[in-house]
C-alpha cells in the first residue's frame, strides 16, 4: 500500500461540497466581508486609509484614550494583530500611544491631530458608501442585529444567546 492510500481521505461526496457552498453561513460572512472590505478600501483611497484603518481610527474617536485592550475587544481583534495594525498609523503619526497613568503596563491609545483630520476626510466618504450599501439591501437593520449577535458570541459552540428586551 502506498503512503497516499494510507493517508487518503474517505471519499467526500460533490453532494457536500454543494451544500457547504449554498449554505455555509461562515462561508458566505466571510465572502460578503471581503466584498465590502475591497468596496470601502477603493472608496478611502483617497483618504489614504484602508478600510480596516479606519474603524480603528474611529475606535480611537472617543473622549479619553481607551486603553489597548477595549479597542481589541471592541474590533474583536486579539491584541498581537492590533498591535500590529496600529504601528503604520503610528509611523504616519495618525495614533500615538502612551503609558496608562494608572496602570504602567497598560497602554492608551489616542488620535493625533493629523489622525482626526485623515478621519474627517474619511467620514463624508464613508457616509456616501454606506449609504449606498443600506439602500441595496432590504432590511439593512435587521442584517445588523443578526451580525451583532453572531459577533457577541463567545461560547465554545459559537451560538449566541438573544438578549431578552
Amino acid at each position: 500500500m502506498s503512503t497516499f492510500q494510507m493517508h487518503a481521505p474517505a471519499n467526500l461526496a460533490f453532494e457536500t461540497t454543494l451544500l457547504v457552498r449554498d449554505t455555509c453561513l461562515c462561508l458566505h460572512t466571510q465572502r460578503a466581508a471581503r466584498a465590502l472590505a475591497r468596496r470601502f478600501d477603493v472608496a478611502l483611497k483617497p483618504a489614504g486609509i484602508t478600510s480596516g484603518q479606519f474603524s480603528l481610527l474611529m475606535s480611537l474617536n472617543r473622549p479619553k484614550p481607551p486603553n489597548l485592550g477595549s479597542v481589541a475587544a471592541l474590533l474583536a481583534m486579539d491584541r498581537t494583530t492590533l498591535t500590529a495594525n496600529l504601528k503604520p498609523l503610528e509611523r504616519r503619526g495618525l495614533i500615538e500611544t502612551a503609558p496608562d497613568p494608572t496602570d504602567r503596563r497598560a497602554r492608551l491609545l489616542r488620535l493625533t491631530p493629523a489622525g482626526r483630520e485623515v478621519l474627517a476626510e474619511a467620514v463624508p466618504i464613508w457616509r456616501h458608501l454606506h449609504a449606498a450599501i443600506e439602500m441595496a439591501l432590504s432590511n439593512p437593520d435587521h442584517l445588523r442585529s443578526e451580525l451583532n449577535l453572531l459577533s457577541r458570541s463567545g461560547r465554545p459552540d459559537g451560538v449566541a444567546r438573544r438578549r431578552l428586551v
